[in-house]
């Protein structure tokens, strides 16, 4: 079974530039609540965007599955997951012969 039902869903959620910032904050370090990422949009960003509407993003990337959430108590913690992004290189990016110059 494919990790991504469907690459449009990766390449949507790519598309949103709020969605970029919040993946780059978790690639700069996983395992972070929404309070932790939404702390660091607004310190490294600017962005003044509602714990809700962040929360929405979130929802979106997870469901692209791009990133991966666990419960801890009532804590809920993201990760970056680069599975789907390697999974559309990959597509275009298979081993093609060597063309002679």
């Amino acid at each position: 079974m494919p990790i991504v039902a469907d690459v449009g869903d990766v390449f949507k959620a790519l598309a949103d530039p709020t969605r970029r910032h919040i993946l780059d904050e978790l690639a700069e370090r996983d395992d972070q609540t929404l309070f932790e990422i939404c702390a660091r949009l607004a310190a490294k960003h600017q962005f003044t965007s509602s714990r809700q509407a962040v929360s929405q993003h979130l929802d979106l990337l997870e469901a692209a599955g791009l990133v991966r959430t666990r419960r801890e108590g009532r804590y809920k913690f993201h990760t970056l997951d680069t599975r789907p992004l390697a999974q559309i290189a990959q597509r275009w990016l298979r081993d093609k012969p060597q063309e002679n110059p």
